[in-house]
């Protein structure tokens, strides 16, 4: 596996087949390719297979996306190890992100690596939803997605 910086084709090709759209919108704010940094794994043939994106602003980092092909391969874990050591070069002392209620599967991964509960906010998908209506009301298990969870991590 092999972890560089994304290109632009890359970072909206991401973004398109995992969040349904050219942006992205946390709890903090509205996201465009130009506002963050991105970090793509490539597998030996060259092909993506995974993305992280995120922001680095006034000392604290954002995470704005993570996505792989395939769970449990350490591509997540290797993305992530990029994006908070270039966050730590931009001046980063802290990361934090945001996952939805449904998303327990994110909600393992980051506490296993050292992240911690921050805060919960209730409904929060419904303002975000406004924004972003391709965000669907109701998960593939038909869990309900509602509530925003923020994580934090100090770098």
């Amino acid at each position: 596996m092999i972890i560089a910086p994304a290109s632009l084709e890359d970072l909206l090709a991401g973004w398109r087949q995992h969040w349904r759209g050219e942006m992205i919108v946390t709890p903090r704010r509205r996201y465009g390719p130009a506002e963050v940094h991105a970090f793509a794994a490539r597998d030996g043939a060259g092909a993506m297979t995974g993305l992280v994106t995120f922001a680095v602003q006034a000392g604290l980092a954002e995470l704005v996306s993570l996505n792989t092909e395939a769970q449990q391969q350490g591509t997540g874990t290797a993305l992530m190890d990029a994006a908070e050591r270039e966050a730590c070069q931009l001046g980063a002392t802290r990361m934090i992100l945001a996952t939805t209620n449904n998303n327990l599967g994110a909600l393992r991964f980051f506490q296993k690596r050292g992240y911690h509960l921050a805060a919960l906010h209730r409904d929060a998908v419904a303002g975000i939803r406004r924004e972003k209506p391709s965000i669907p009301m109701v998960d593939p298990d038909g869990l309900p997605i509602r509530d925003l969870i923020d994580l934090e991590k100090t770098l």
